[in-house]
């Protein structure tokens, strides 16, 4: 999975088709690696890199202060990956800086994947760390946390998704304000409305139409999706096919 598809701008910048940022301190779940393509650069984070290997994906990058993974998998990352090795009294997570190298490769979609872990706050400092204002010239991001799906859209932006009829997608406004937000494709559409922290106008929407479009004009909008397992389930599709 070290190998990805690679173009260029045409001014002669190239581009990454697929990034994804592994993190946490939980095992991945198997439907979730299914949705990851072969092609897709793995970048890992610190103890996740553990994870990461048990699942089958071979990390090409190594990120963080290396304060949890493990000796044996810190051994394979020597012999096969990149390591950035930062001292442990940063001022940004491991997650935020695997971000940022993200960044660096200019993807066409970024995706973090985690399988979890006991700690709220690094749950969400991570999944927030998605609406940091560097990665706006990402066209797609997404997250697989838990075995659930988000999609984060950077306004002024839209996106479509493809879920079953009768799946129920929440939106939040997890960094402040969202204007601008339209919706269709459910039961209780949205033209142009405002989302804001704290209140729960976008919340546990039913889907009535294949597919749903968002929009939002200012703000960054978190779009909670439903688990692998009730994506059109007949075959695991991978990200690259998924809209």
């Amino acid at each position: 999975m070290n190998e990805s598809v690679r173009s260029t701008t045409a001014d002669g910048v190239a581009i990454t088709e697929v990034v994804v940022v592994v993190t946490g301190a939980a095992p991945i779940q198997q439907s979730v690696v299914d949705q990851i393509p072969a092609d897709a650069v793995v970048i890992a984070c610190d103890g996740a890199l553990d994870h990461a290997l048990a699942a089958g994906m071979r990390p090409s990058v190594l990120v963080g202060d290396l304060d949890s993974v493990s000796s044996e998998a810190l051994d394979w990352a020597e012999r096969h990956a990149t390591i950035d090795r930062f001292d442990p009294d940063k001022d940004h997570t491991d997650t935020e800086l695997a971000l940022r190298r993200a960044v660096d490769l200019n993807p066409t979609r970024l995706v973090l994947v985690s399988g979890g872990g006991d700690r709220l706050d690094h749950t969400l400092g991570a999944i927030t760390a998605l609406g940091h204002r560097s990665l706006t010239s990402i066209p797609t991001i997404d997250a697989w946390w838990q075995g659930e799906r988000l999609r984060v859209v950077h306004g002024p932006g839209d996106t479509t998704l493809d879920v079953p009829v009768g799946s129920t997608i929440s939106l939040l406004a997890l960094h402040g304000s969202c204007t601008g937000v339209s919706v269709s494709g459910v039961r209780w559409p949205l033209d142009d409305a405002e989302l804001v922290p704290g209140l729960s106008r976008g919340l546990s929407n039913e889907t009535t139409g294949r597919p749903v479009t968002l929009a939002v004009s200012t703000g960054v909008l978190t779009v909670l999706i439903p688990d692998p397992s009730q994506l059109d389930a007949d075959q695991p599709r991978p990200l690259t096919e998924i809209p």
